[in-house]
């Protein structure tokens, strides 16, 4: 599959795997529009880039800027072809300890806020009978991690999102995506939260030595290209919990199937 002149929308694009895919896509020819909080920090990573891009500051959880923002970008050249819901906060503290505005602090941003972006650009895409949709959940999300109850029932939700609207538009012509990353060498423990939803602010030795975000990004364009539904980026232990909780191809197979059957027009009718 080319890439060249698609043009890749990138979630949480400042730093970590969402510049690292920014860097990765523009290599193979896509032409790149950034998102995140930190204008300064996306414009770097937009001069750093060979293809056209497009800055669009934003924060997820301003939901008016948000679809402003799908405005520009859906009217930027051809339109969006690629849509990757990144951004993102971790968690590191017990339950017992941690405090409620923590779990809807990191649910709003890691589930409902990414839920709202790929809702807002449907339309679009829909319209246009293409596209792609890229959710970064995590190995958290398919296992649950001790000192993450919050991230990890966030990151379960996002797939049982992506899974269901994969199955809604297995007949439209686009296509969802889930990732699942283990250790990324990132500042994602730096900046988790802690019990009292205070900033963490120092990292762990298997974040720091975990994959290098360029080649968790080559591993994942390469993953799209090859048409892989979900896609596991994680090594050793972290890589064998992801397998053995992944989906079955024949059980996704089995729901798109549904779709074609007509499950969603009998739903409809009935009610």
């Amino acid at each position: 599959m080319s890439f060249a002149d698609k043009t890749a929308w990138i979630t949480g694009a400042s730093s970590g795997i969402g510049a690292a895919l920014a860097r990765e896509w523009a290599s193979r020819g896509a032409n790149i529009v950034l998102s995140g909080r930190d204008e300064a920090r996306l414009a770097e990573v937009a001069d750093s880039l060979p293809t056209e891009t497009l800055v669009l500051p934003f924060d997820v959880r301003d939901e008016a800027a948000m679809h402003n923002a799908t405005v520009q970008a859906t009217a930027w050249r051809s339109g969006i072809d690629i849509f990757v819901a990144n951004a993102g906060i971790s968690q590191r503290s017990p339950a017992v300890d941690t405090a409620m505005a923590v779990y809807r602090q990191i649910i709003e941003i890691d589930l409902t806020a990414q839920i709202a972006a790929a809702q807002a650009l449907l339309p679009h895409m829909t319209a246009r009978g293409s596209g792609r949709l890229l959710f970064i959940s995590s190995i958290a999300g398919k296992v649950g991690v001790p000192m993450r109850t919050a991230y990890c029932a966030a990151k379960h939700g996002l797939i049982g999102y992506a899974d269901a609207l994969r199955a809604e538009l297995s007949q439209s012509g686009i296509a969802v995506h889930v990732v699942c990353p283990g250790s990324v060498a990132t500042d994602v423990s730096r900046n988790a939260l802690n019990a009292d939803g205070s900033v963490r602010g120092r990292s762990d030795k298997i974040i720091d030595n975990g994959i290098p975000p360029a080649e968790a990004a080559r591993i994942i364009v390469d993953a799209v290209a090859a048409e892989e539904r979900e896609i596991i980026v994680a090594r050793g232990v972290e890589e064998a919990m992801g397998e053995a909780r992944r989906t079955p191809e024949a059980l996704l197979d089995q729901i798109a199937g549904m779709v074609a059957a007509g499950y969603m027009e009998k739903m409809q009718a009935d009610s």
